[in-house]
């Protein structure tokens, strides 16, 4: 198991009309991921809306924010039970086979055009066996092709921009993966989390994305960036695309400041908590809805 002591700190000038926030800061609840020891502090007297989607266990909260300073506290400890399998055994899921809440990630997305990547997918990988090593190769071929680079990209960037330009951060490399995996009809959305174990030198602790991909019964985890250790990446949301899942969608006129995050991994060995570590298994902390196919 794998204890993280999660810590984020935003804050924001709002405009003298006020402004409408959607958050998805909050660590998500599903069978692997425990939540202990949650806080929020808000500066202005506010009262926020919590929703938790039933399917995803994503958590949003909604609020309306005054005039001037706005800043939020958010903490958490999360407990993370990962499912570990040898990448040899995971195969595809043919698309007559794929339980109904997969579904939805094999079609195109905003960010992700898939029906743009067919013939690119087809001959670079139509050939290769259809299982987590397919899937590996398409992540070698992003990261082989992208170069990480700050400031390179911005909310209009999608998947054919990112294979065009060829730099991008974490959530363009990430749209990229999933728009191939899409092309060759395997499921793919994107994750969001903390960039845990990131090298110092690319910046400070920050948000991370990465995808999940389905293979055999369940999502695996993939990190097209190579920055960050995934047996460390605490959930925050999962989505089709970087558009379900923003960590704040702003209504009205704000300014920004940079976001302040702390990930902080503990060690009990007597508990059976170790620190995440890079490893040669597939890595899982979600499977799919129960669901038998007929025929």
């Amino acid at each position: 198991m794998i204890r993280i002591d999660l810590k984020v700190d935003l804050g924001y000038d709002v405009g003298e009309h006020g402004a409408d926030f959607i958050f998805n800061i909050h660590a998500a609840h599903t069978r692997s991921q425990v939540i202990s020891g949650e806080s929020l502090q808000l500066s202005q007297p506010i009262t926020p809306q919590m929703h938790t989607d039933p399917v995803s266990g994503n958590r949003y909260m909604r609020l309306r924010a005054l005039p001037g300073e706005l800043r939020l506290a958010y903490a958490a400890t999360v407990d993370l039970t990962h499912h570990a399998a040898d990448p040899a055994t995971l195969g595809e899921v043919p698309v007559r086979q794929l339980p109904p809440d997969v579904l939805g990630y094999i079609y195109p997305s905003r960010y992700c055009q898939s029906d743009r990547f067919v013939k690119l997918a087809i001959r670079e990988f139509g050939a290769l066996w259809q299982g987590h090593g397919r899937v590996q190769a398409i992540q070698d071929w992003v990261k082989s092709r992208v170069v990480f680079t700050s400031n390179t990209s911005n909310s209009n960037t999608s998947a054919v921009d990112t294979l065009l330009e060829q730099v991008g951060i974490c959530r363009d490399f990430s749209h990229l993966m999933i728009a191939l995996c899409r092309a060759v009809n395997i499921p793919a959305r994107f994750a969001t989390g903390t960039d845990y174990g990131a090298d110092p030198a690319l910046g400070p602790p920050d948000f991370h994305a990465y995808v999940e991909v389905f293979l055999g019964d369940r999502w695996y985890i993939f990190d097209p960036s190579g920055t960050a250790i995934p047996m460390g990446f605490v959930r925050f949301g999962t989505g089709r695309d970087a558009a379900d899942v923003a960590f704040a969608t702003i209504f009205g006129a704000v300014t920004s400041e940079a976001p302040f995050i702390r990930t902080t991994a503990l060690e009990d060995a007597t508990r059976g908590i170790e620190l995440p570590h890079h490893t040669g298994h597939a890595l899982s902390t979600d499977r799919a809805a129960a669901w038998v196919p007929v025929g």
